[in-house]
């Protein structure tokens, strides 16, 4: 690491230039070969996914999104001759835009089903010749602005599906600025110099700028989910800033100590640097953990997200040495240049709050440890009610096109009519089409059950459809019930006796098997996750407490986490008023996202605090000690660090997109959480009540472990703290043994 920070100090005008052109060429790949991204969340191999399957290719018309045209009147009814006519002609205006396959009218013979009872709403199916993501943006958008220019004159008209959804275009740069704008606020405030507040934003949004145009290469080669470049994007700027903020703190006080900006940037990167390459190594592993799962979109979200986190750790260890050399003594402010110029260096000692705070840490570890475990305890409870499942475009904005098509659809024809059920047939010769015409008869009598159509069979007679709409909305619990309930008790009845086999498909049904799959899975994940970073751990501080301990806050944090999501989000608490749309289910991926994300990002400010408590240790063999030195001198960077976080991660509920916004909210509170209450606090109060215990490791297993190093070791001991007044007596050193070493320099 020393000598790759001191090639980038000589040669930074190069480094500059390299990685310059490493962005320009890979935003111009990008641009050229454009991207493939998938919005088909599914799980392949489940019922709802081979009814999918079957229907696409026994209807291959079908093969397209088909979306929905509604209109309402207040005044009258749809039937009337004017509102017929102006209907009718915007219905084929939109059949002969491009991208268009075929639009359904409730004014030809059959359609009448589709007008309300009341007479008063009205809707035509639309089915586009390809997917959403397959068609472009103009195309969907250029047939929501022809049904809506129908609008007025008492006439409400609105779209919905998913290829109008993918008109709505997020401010996709709105979050990305006011992240930047808000980290650039806190940075200026804990550096006080313009020098050093700019690189950290411009490492991270070089990194991530890199890695989003790589992102867009890699989706022409795999399935990436459409949601990973703003993924990606949340997670490089945290990081991003993060890392370049451990490294520019540790430069700056450097230069405070005296050194030279040459010396002081070889110092940051050789120390800080590789706290920085091992956090980010455990955030890559808990990512890469989501291929346990098996599940192909997930799969390339965990390498993009992965490669962006890559992208900023190499840029923290060589962009950065290279711009710190650039900008020289300017990182420090204008006042510590000139205190340095008259008073001399000094070394950086914690003073004020952050001493007194570890000191009352110590004086009241049982009460603080309690208060601490009482609030993520509180905050975790909504968990126990989390209910998984896809929301839909009834918890979009009350003012989007989609949410209020939803609306009129629900209120005119009831809400299963939103999403209606699908049961595909695999039929084999006149016994089975015989069993599947009775079918409907016997879903009618189903609970839950609002009406049922069909069946309709394909040319060569081998696939029957029914359509069944529930009485409930797709993402509720009761359409849930009869998903199974068709499943597990109604069709079985039908197919005793036949070779007819029939698969229940559509939107709740899959979310379940979707949500089935993701849960039945999560142990094994979660465990491969936990385990590779507990390993982490223990080779680095040598210890079986210190991994079990961060094993545990990482799992508090993310069930805590999980609450204020299952509380915005689930309980609607606070949604709509930040443009989130109305109550729902949390996504049946966001758990396993989390738990990679956060059991990653935590690691970062478990590796810079207990290591420098690891640190002081290894000097004095002193436990209490150690906690208030580490706490003391590490609190201020983690607690700055973790504010850069939140208001990155905070600004993306700004996205438009729930989803993305469902993201920032969880991964901003965990580690609010995460810094705020567990390392400040519930951390430091355990490590005081376990003692010397905190560094127990068991002999034989000491001698099996490779000895790795966070940070190197430095050639003598820095001076010892100011002492600091308690409401203990130290802890005398032979009551535990602490491993002789050289000392090692701290975060």
């Amino acid at each position: 690491m020393t000598a790759l920070a001191r090639w980038c100090l000589r040669r930074r005008l190069l480094v500059l230039l390299l990685w310059l052109g490493t962005l320009a060429g890979a935003v111009t790949a990008s641009a050229f070969a454009g991207s493939a991204y998938s919005d088909d969340y599914g799980a392949p191999g489940t019922e709802s996914g081979k009814a999918a399957q079957r229907l696409e290719s026994a209807f291959p018309d079908r093969g397209g999104d088909s979306d929905t045209l509604v209109w309402h009147t207040d005044r009258g009814s749809v039937r009337a001759a004017a509102v017929e006519k102006r209907m009718t002609d915007t219905l084929e205006e939109i059949a002969h835009l491009p991208g268009v396959g075929s639009v359904r009218s409730p004014y030809t013979p059959g359609g009448e089903k589709r007008i309300s009872a009341d007479g008063r709403t009205a809707y035509a199916t639309l089915t586009f010749e390809k997917p959403a993501d397959e068609l472009g943006e103009q195309r969907t958008q250029r047939v929501v602005e022809t049904a809506r220019a129908a609008s007025g004159h008492g006439l409400q008209v609105e779209a919905g599906g998913p290829g109008v959804a993918a008109s709505k275009t997020p401010t996709a740069r709105l979050p990305e600025l006011i992240g930047l704008a808000a980290a650039a606020v806190v940075l200026f405030l804990a550096f006080g110099s313009l020098a050093a507040t700019a690189l950290p934003l411009i490492t991270a949004v070089v990194a991530v700028g890199t890695a989003a145009a790589g992102i867009g290469l890699l989706s022409q080669a795999m399935t990436v989910a459409d949601f990973a470049p703003m993924l990606g994007m949340l997670i490089g700027l945290g990081v991003g800033i993060d890392y370049a903020l451990f490294i520019v703190t540790r430069h700056r006080g450097g230069l405070r100590a005296g050194l030279s900006v040459h010396e002081a940037a070889v110092r940051a990167v050789t120390v800080s640097g590789r706290a920085v390459v091992f956090a980010g190594a455990t955030v890559c592993i808990a990512l890469l953990g989501m291929f346990v799962l098996r599940l192909g979109f997930l799969n390339g979200v965990a390498l993009a997200a992965g490669l962006t986190v890559v992208l900023s750790v190499a840029a923290s260890v060589t962009l950065l040495p290279a711009l710190l050399g650039m900008i020289g003594t300017r990182a420090l402010s204008r006042r510590e240049r000139r205190r340095l110029t008259e008073d001399g260096p000094r070394p950086d000692r914690a003073t004020g709050w952050s001493l007194r705070w570890s000191a009352f840490v110590e004086r009241h570890p049982k009460l603080l440890g309690l208060v601490a475990a009482l609030l993520m305890a509180v905050l975790a409870l909504p968990t126990l009610g989390l209910h998984l499942g896809t929301s839909d475009q009834g918890n979009d904005p009350a003012a989007s096109t989609t949410r209020k098509a939803y609306d009129l659809l629900a209120d005119g024809f009831g809400p299963g009519s939103n999403g209606p059920l699908t049961l595909v047939g695999e039929l084999d010769g006149a016994g089975d089409r015989l069993a599947f015409d009775r079918l409907p008869d016997a879903v009618r009598s189903a609970p839950g059950v609002a009406q049922v159509t069909g069946p309709e069979f394909n040319g060569s007679g081998d696939t029957g459809v029914i359509t069944v709409v529930p009485d409930s909305s797709p993402q509720s619990e009761a359409t849930s019930r009869l998903v199974d309930r068709l499943r597990d008790d109604v069709l079985p009845r039908a197919e005793d006796g036949s070779g007819l086999r029939v698969l229940v498909g559509g939107p709740t049904a899959g979310y379940d098997d979707f949500a089935a799959v993701i849960v039945g899975k999560l142990p094994l994940f979660a465990g491969v996750v936990i385990g590779l970073g507990c390993l982490l751990l223990l080779l680095a501080f040598r210890s079986v407490g210190i991994p079990l301990k961060a094993a545990a806050m990482n799992i508090a944090a993310v069930a805590a986490a999980f609450g204020v999501v299952v509380a915005v989000f689930q309980w609607g608490w606070g949604s709509e008023l930040l443009g989130l749309g109305s109550a729902g289910p949390v996504e049946p991926f966001l758990p396993v996202i989390m738990i990679s994300v956060l059991f990653g990002l935590s690691m970062d400010y478990q590796v810079f605090l207990v290591s420098r408590m690891y640190e002081e240790w290894r000097l004095t063999g002193d436990n209490r000690r150690a906690v208030r030195m580490g706490l003391s001198e590490t609190s201020r960077v983690i607690n700055s660090a973790a504010v850069i976080m939140i208001v990155v991660f905070g600004a993306f509920v700004l996205s438009g997109d729930r989803l993305i916004a469902m993201f920032g909210i969880a991964l901003a509170a965990a580690v609010a959480l995460d810094a705020f209450v567990l390392r400040t606090l519930l951390v430091p109060a355990l490590m005081h009540l376990l003692g010397g215990a905190n560094w127990w490791l068991p002999r034989w297993l000491d001698r099996r472990l490779p000895r790795i190093s966070i940070e190197p070791a430095t050639p003598s001991a820095r001076p010892a703290p100011p002492a600091v007044p308690t409401a203990r007596t130290p802890e005398p050193a032979s009551r535990t043994s602490a491993p002789a070493s050289r000392p090692v320099a701290r975060p």
